[in-house]
């Protein structure tokens, strides 16, 4: 274990596993660094596994500043992470909030991506609910600040796409539930309103996704429906991305299937490092079906 120190000196805890071509894992809003341990325990035996904390996390600083959480901040810590540790380029891995921030890096830092491995990504992404949603983000930060997240966590962990987790794996869902409600209160807030109220719209990205030639895979539950019809747009927008879709799954993907997971991601990588993943061939695009 370790401190990755960002650009604007705050202390990022970081964990490293094995050794090899390295993976860094970027977390949900709900997780933390341990919500990958089912991947870290199976990647670990090929590949260097990072995992961190976001800001905001304990261990983590928690920064004061609402300025010092962004969008932007996300993506570039996920980039601290790496020169931390002296890595050059890594296949990131992120699923929904560290979803977004991957597909930040990869827009930002094409160079220092392997591969882009997004899951779970796309609440709040359409246009037309921005307001909206970022009404939903502020009210949900004052429900945090009011109730603290040991409060608030007894509700969200049971949200639509929550719940397949603990049908599935109720011991897992209460290791899941009780580590989000340790989360700080502050950093949690502070997160829900400067990363996730303010995150742009993936619509908005569709010029940038379109020059993307980073090898791409996303990944989502066919119960977490408000990631699906994002999943598509990217999907159809990032010339060199896959859609896998794991059925009666909701949003924590890795934690409710985490063989399959690990067996797409471990798929997905060692095709992108013996150069078996290539961009979609123009042919099998169908100009009239939308974007």
């Amino acid at each position: 274990m370790s401190y990755a120190l960002t650009d604007d000196g705050v202390r990022l805890y970081s964990e490293e596993t094995g050794s090899g071509v390295p993976i860094v894992f970027v977390h949900e809003f709900a997780g933390d660094h341990r919500s990958w341990e089912p991947q870290v325990r199976f990647l670990s035996r090929w590949f260097r596994c990072i995992t961190f904390n976001a800001r905001g996390y304990p261990p983590s600083d928690v920064p004061e500043d609402p300025a010092q959480y962004s969008q932007a901040r996300a993506r570039d810590d996920v980039r601290d992470v790496l020169n931390h540790f002296a890595i050059e380029r890594a296949h990131i891995v992120g699923l929904s909030m560290g979803g977004f921030a991957t597909l930040h890096f990869g827009l930002a830092y094409p160079a220092r991506a392997r591969s882009l491995l997004i899951t779970s990504c796309g609440y709040g992404a359409d246009p037309a609910r921005q307001k909206a949603f970022q009404a939903e983000m502020e009210a949900t930060a004052r429900r945090i600040e009011h109730e603290t997240m040991a409060e608030f966590a007894k509700g969200y962990a049971l949200g639509p796409a929550r719940v397949q987790l603990q049908n599935k794996d109720p011991r897992g869902w209460r290791e899941f539930a009780a580590q989000l409600a340790d989360h700080s209160t502050q950093g949690s807030a502070l997160t829900m309103r400067g990363v996730q109220k303010q995150r742009p719209s993936l619509w908005s990205l569709r010029d940038a996704m379109r020059t993307m030639s980073v090898p791409t895979l996303i990944v989502a539950g066919d119960e977490d429906d408000p990631c699906l019809e994002p999943g598509l747009m990217m999907k159809r927008t990032i010339a060199t991305a896959g859609l896998a879709v794991i059925p009666r799954t909701g949003h924590a993907v890795n934690l409710e299937e985490p063989d399959e997971f690990n067996r797409i991601v471990y798929s997905f990588i060692t095709a992108v490092d013996t150069g078996r993943w290539s961009p979609r061939d123009h042919r099998a695009v169908f100009p009239s079906v939308r974007d």
